[in-house]
């Protein structure tokens, strides 16, 4: 009796064994590959994306500029500014890899901090004397280059998705 039992038990787990190795795999979940550009965030590196944008001429420039579709989406424009965050544009200063060919981006508001959003107002930040630029890397920087005269901002009523991929103490 005992070996019959023995011998069931173990004829069931190879017969759902079977099963299990026939049966259809589930669906793997997708993956896609956006490039990420880099900014600063209170003087330290982070990642992000740019998914849509407000206007038509900056969704063109950051799809020409990432090789990668950020689509036009002009109801973002209509978002309440409560619900955004910032992030400051160089359209003038030292070279580099911002949206201008200027100095990387500077956001506020990491994720998890008190007011994080991914749509993000533009703030234009332009040297008044683009020769004296040096890099900024937080918002308080460049709060104190505009006290000091050395840049203004302005902010022309764009609003870009533009959610963090990684940044210090977390990524997606």
């Amino acid at each position: 009796m005992r070996f019959n039992k023995l011998s069931f038990i173990i004829s069931s787990l190879l017969f759902i064994s079977l099963l299990a190795a026939c049966a259809p795999k589930a669906a793997e979940m997708p993956t896609v590959v956006l490039p990420a550009g880099m900014a600063y965030v209170d003087g330290k590196e982070i990642y992000f994306v740019h998914t849509e944008a407000s206007d038509a001429d900056v969704a063109k420039l950051l799809t020409d500029m990432m090789d990668s579709p950020v689509l036009y989406v002009p109801t973002l424009a209509n978002t309440p500014d409560e619900a955004l965050a910032n992030v400051y544009v160089f359209e003038n200063g030292l070279k580099g890899m911002g949206p201008f060919g200027f100095q990387s981006d500077v956001f506020d508001n990491p994720p998890g901090s008190e007011g994080y959003s991914p749509l993000r107002r533009i703030n234009v930040v332009t040297w008044a004397d683009a020769s004296k630029a040096r890099e900024l890397k937080s918002v308080a920087e460049i709060q104190a280059a505009e006290a000091a005269g050395e840049v203004t901002l302005a902010q022309p009523g764009v609003v870009v998705n533009m959610p963090f991929v990684v940044w210090d103490g977390g990524k997606r």
